[in-house]
This record gives structure tokens, sequence and C-alpha cells, in this order.
């Protein structure tokens, strides 16, 4: 370090001291330690509803990840019941709002399957099949789900 460094580094030491003093304190917003240390009272807490009334329909179609269409779920839709793949993190509730938002049914009931991937071999080599979740909706009688449309 030089001799004319010093002299620099005191130059800007005290303009950013002058910087400082130009701006306007800022408000802080921690409690004095008196306020910290003193006991929190107990006050009720009221649980207000968000602005959101309806559940969005984009988490819904995340929920719903596709209809199953094969020779046993077609056979269900005899009694007025659909099987749609679903993702594993969802539930019952989540699955029953995500069909009532997406196809504008309430389901009588839901029911979940988590099916094990399978163990495959192709050749010499082996592996597994990814596991997922299949939800079986029930509907009322009179109610309609079109799935079979596009397929």
């Amino acid at each position: 370090m030089s001799f004319l460094d010093r002299f620099k580094k005191k130059e800007e030491a005290k303009k950013r001291e002058a910087r400082v003093k130009e701006k306007a304190p800022r408000p802080t917003t921690l409690k004095p330690k008196a306020e910290a240390q003193a006991p929190a009272l107990k006050q009720k807490t009221v649980s207000r509803p968000s602005g959101k009334t309806k559940d969005n329909t984009k988490n819904a179609y995340r929920v719903l990840v596709a209809p199953i269409v094969t020779e046993k779920a077609t056979d269900l839709v005899s009694k007025n019941k659909y099987a749609f793949e679903v993702t594993k993190e969802s539930n019952k509730v989540e699955i029953k709002k995500a069909i009532k938002n997406v196809y504008g049914f309430e389901p009588v009931s839901v029911r979940i399957v988590n099916v094990r991937g399978k163990d495959v071999s192709y050749g010499r080599m082996s592996g597994k099949r990814k596991s997922w979740k299949k939800a079986i909706v029930t509907l009322k009688k009179g109610d309609k789900i079109e799935i079979y449309e596009g397929v």
C-alpha cells in the first residue's frame, strides 16, 4: 500500500459519510428489548375466506392427468363410474373438486388405487415401469362424461 492510497481511502470514506447524511433515516421495524421480552397476549384470530371462491381450473387439469381408456374402464361407464389417472400427491377431496371444475358434475364418491409399476425386461436389460395413481369416480344417475369423443 502506497503513501497516496491512504489519502484516497480517507476521501472515499468522507464521501460515503456525506451520502449517508443526505439520506433520510430509515424507520426501523425492530422492537425494543423491553417490548420483545414482555409476554405476548393471546389474541383471537378470525379466519376469513380468501378472495377466491372458485377453484382454479388450471389446478384441476394438473390433478387429472388423463382418462383411462381400457376394457375394464369402458365396462365401468355402464355403472356410471369413470376412471382417471391422477397425480400421486392428489387426494380424494382434490379429485372431487377437479371433476366438478372440469366437467361440472358433483361426484357421489371417489375411490383411489395406487398402481405399482411392473417389472419389465427388454432382452438382457431389465427395469421397472413407474408407479401411478388411479381414481374411480362415481357420478349420480343421469350425469354423463363424454370422455371417448376424441379417442
